[in-house]
């Protein structure tokens, strides 16, 4: 506990005492995420808030653990650098999609091929279990970069990335420290620390966003948090009491937000012949704040979802993965569904509206000149 608390603690004051001076150096330099027709904000706000994150994880990782702890760390360390220049890159100049894409290839294999983070079974879901070298490398890395992703993806609104990878972390982090695993425990901490030091800042009115740079580094470390949870439960004699069964579902549940989105996002643009990559305004967010929810509404809505689809599935570990796994996707659909019927509802009133009031008046005009 006390090890926990000292990464936390760590991470959030560098994070925290780092933004104001990072805030100051953007305005001077005019360095501004600017406003357009997509984007949720009305104001140009800075957006090297990963540069903040990215310190506090770093240091409080190397600070608090060692080799011995973390056999994985340097590779681990290694891959987040990657990520975090290419953010970096992608914050001042705006990347290609493919470069970005090969630099969340790179960050990945460095991490299944050296750290041995990898998916090695799929515990029997669709009647798959173990996985050879090649589909567990291939699995791996695409498991990475769709994580990675999604977290860039949802990083729309105020607080929304911070805190879905705040909870998330928190409860990777309860159950490493449960099962004993200080290491990832470290990790986990580290990550929740910074992210809360920044969640301060970006609350409405954000005085700074996370960026590229944040978001594909929060999107890392929790394909890293996520794989190992899913990997330390298949060692049983390890876990004991601690064993999670049905634990790819219930990582999926503990990550739903920005994987649901991700995987209805890009099927809405295929389905419409656009690239997968190509912006739009039809994340889960944006149908919040176009329905009338604050920044701050939309994402503690979002985070209430996420904790009741938690709730079932730590809760249905006697039922078969399938169709928990379809049972959660049909709850996210219809929540998805009403989110967007409503929304389209309050566009055509809203269209209706004005020719309703100009039929109006000009009843009345007509009545009168009569």
């Amino acid at each position: 506990m006390t090890l926990a608390l000292a990464s936390l603690m760590t991470s959030f004051l560098i994070t925290f005492l780092a933004i104001p001076s990072i805030i100051k150096v953007a305005e001077i330099k005019h360095l501004y995420d600017i406003p357009d027709e997509r984007k949720l904000h009305p104001t140009s706000v800075p957006t090297l808030g990963g540069l903040a994150i990215f310190a506090g994880l770093i240091f409080s990782i190397t600070f608090w653990s060692t080799q011995k702890e973390i056999v994985e760390l340097q590779y681990i360390i290694s891959s987040i650098i990657v990520l975090f220049f290419i953010g970096m890159k992608d914050d001042l100049f705006n990347l290609v999609h493919y470069k970005k894409l090969l630099g969340q290839l790179l960050a990945a294999f460095i991490l299944v091929h050296w750290a041995g983070i990898r998916i090695t079974s799929f515990f029997g879901i669709f009647g798959i279990h173990e996985l050879d070298i090649i589909s567990s490398y291939t699995f791996s890395i695409f498991t990475m970069v769709v994580i990675t992703n999604s977290f860039n993806l949802i990083d729309g609104i105020d607080c929304l990335a911070g805190s879905v990878g705040a909870f998330a972390s928190l409860i990777f982090g309860i159950w490493f420290f449960s099962a004993g695993q200080t290491q990832y425990v470290v990790l986990s901490a580290s990550l929740l620390g910074s992210l809360l030091g920044f969640l301060y800042y970006n609350r409405t009115p954000a005085r700074i966003f996370m960026g590229d740079t944040g978001s594909l580094m929060v999107g890392i470390v929790m394909s890293i948090l996520a794989i190992k949870f899913i990997e330390m439960n298949r060692i049983i004699p390890l876990m004991g009491e601690h064993k999670v069964r049905r634990v790819p579902v219930v990582t999926i549940g503990i990550l739903i937000i920005p994987l649901f989105d991700t995987l209805r996002i890009f099927a809405m643009r295929i389905l419409q012949g656009k690239s997968p990559f190509s912006p739009d305004r039809n994340h889960l967010h944006h149908l919040l704040v176009d329905l009338g929810f604050s920044h701050i509404k939309a994402t503690s809505s979002l985070i209430a979802f996420n904790l009741v689809i938690v709730g079932i599935v730590f809760n249905a570990q006697k039922i078969r993965s399938e169709a928990t796994l379809f049972s959660i996707l049909a709850l996210c659909m219809s929540f998805s569904y009403l989110l967007a019927f409503y929304r389209n509802k309050k566009r055509k009133l809203a269209l209706i509206e004005p020719l309703l009031a100009s039929t109006s008046d000009n009843c009345l005009n007509g009545f009168k000149n009569n």
